[in-house]
């Protein structure tokens, strides 16, 4: 494996800023410091870059298997590179949905020959498979999860033994998606009734509610603190849902944590009347009070991480009337800029960034020697260049499915170099390895 110096980049990790040299061999970081003269295979110059851990994404849907016309291992972790996101974990909602240990390593395998950033595949539950769960290696798989809403296939567990049992036996972290599926029929029923088929997108946080929301992470939590689970709430919606999270205790010794993702943080229910279908997602993108509020909790420590919920979707899939489009959209490429946006307008520091998107995640899923700028620790690394303007455009993407919400926005910061497990993946503008991601490894 070629060696890289980094030569003067502005460093950004664990709370601090220092400009470093960096040293990378056999795909780990060797040596930090403030001037190293040695040969290396490469050299890159980051004068005036900065240098971050490179993000990792604890909630991805990259439709392989059975959904490739979407999105693909392949495609979509080379979007997650060019955005500065190094690491990934994967949901189980694929077809067939990944509800057996097998069908989870075949996923593994596709990965394996083909994701340039690294990788881990979540264990999904159903109401009849808990001794396949059960039988989860906990040090080689990210987490298990849980469709507590509304979810396709096999995957919605409402049986209440069931959720106790596997609240009560779970050997690993428990990911939750919540939405209260009771609540949710009753608020689509309630609009059919008034609008017939014909209900426009801006009412799905109507349908998809603060209420549906919150009484199913409740109900989480409850049984969490009742069986003293590990569990980690995904996509926080709502204003209301963060109070259910305890910002007091180090998040090494948390058992409860929550997630906010990208969307939830830049939009809000006024933009559905641009961008429509384009921002539906589930749960729901909600009121500037919920935006502010979710940011507000990630900033003070009652959210501790932030991801994408990156679920693709064709265009023609998504032009459909809104009770048939689907829900989801592709992020991953444009999570780290639109984070940088928030930094650029006051509302969020770069140590706050590199936290929530690198070292909390690795904090969160005991990740090994990934996720921190740190000797002896993978060379997982992402330069940026904060004064480089640019637009999102049809012509710059890497989705599969080929479009995006941000197109038409101008960030103001650009991936200069991705590096991922030690090799240069991503450089001015072009891919320069194709398969670098490694499994990950969990310290459990």
């Amino acid at each position: 494996m070629a060696s890289i110096l980094i030569k003067s980049a502005t460093v950004v990790n664990e709370n601090k800023q220092f400009i470093a040299d960096i040293l990378i061999k056999d795909g780990l970081i060797d040596r930090i410091g403030t001037v190293i003269d040695t040969h290396a295979d490469k050299v890159i110059n980051a004068e005036g870059l900065y240098l971050l851990p490179g993000c990792i994404d604890d909630q991805v849907h990259f439709r392989e298997p059975g959904l490739t016309h979407k999105g693909d291992i392949h495609s979509e972790s080379r979007a997650a590179v060019a955005g500065g996101i190094t690491s990934f974990m994967e949901m189980p909602n694929t077809v067939p949905n990944t509800l057996t240990q097998t069908l989870l390593e075949d996923k593994y395998e596709i990965a394996a020959r083909n994701s340039l950033a690294n990788y881990s595949f979540y264990m999904g539950a159903s109401n009849d498979n808990l001794g396949e769960v059960l039988r989860t290696d906990i040090k080689n798989v990210c987490g298990i999860k849980i469709f507590m809403g509304s979810s396709t296939g096999n995957m919605l567990v409402d049986n209440p033994a069931t959720l106790e049992n596997l609240f009560a036996q779970s050997p690993m972290l428990i990911a939750v998606h919540c939405e209260d599926e009771a609540t949710i029929k009753s608020n689509l029923n309630h609009y059919k009734q008034l609008l017939g088929e014909n209900i426009p997108v801006k009412l799905h946080p109507k349908i998809r509610s603060e209420e549906a929301c919150y009484l199913s992470s409740s109900m989480a939590v409850g049984l969490a603190k009742k069986h003293n689970t590990r569990l980690h709430i995904l996509h926080i919606s709502t204003e209301k849902e963060t109070h259910l999270f305890d910002h007091t205790i180090p998040l090494k010794d948390k058992r409860i944590t929550a997630e906010a993702c990208v969307h939830h943080l830049w939009f809000s229910d006024k933009d559905y009347e641009t961008k429509g279908n384009l921002i539906k997602w589930n749960p729901a993108i909600k009121t500037e009070h919920d935006r502010d509020g979710i940011l507000k909790a990630v900033l003070d420590g009652h959210i501790d991480v932030i991801a994408t919920d990156h679920a693709p979707h064709t265009i023609e899939e998504k032009a459909q009337p809104y009770l048939q489009a689907p829900s989801g959209g592709p992020l991953v490429q444009h999570a780290l800029p639109a984070m940088l946006e928030l930094y650029h307008q006051g509302k969020i520091t770069l140590t706050q960034i590199a936290e929530r998107m690198a070292h909390n995640v690795a904090t969160c899923f005991q990740i090994e020697k990934r996720g921190f700028i740190r000797k002896g620790y993978w060379a997982d690394l992402v330069l940026v260049d904060l004064n480089h303007p640019w637009e999102v455009t049809k012509d710059n993407l890497w989705y599969k499915c080929k479009w995006s919400p941000f197109e038409g926005v101008t960030f103001q910061s650009k991936i200069a170099h991705t590096i991922v497990s030690g090799n240069l993946a991503w450089s001015n503008n072009k891919f320069t390895t194709d398969v670098a991601g490694k499994r990950m490894s969990f310290s459990r």
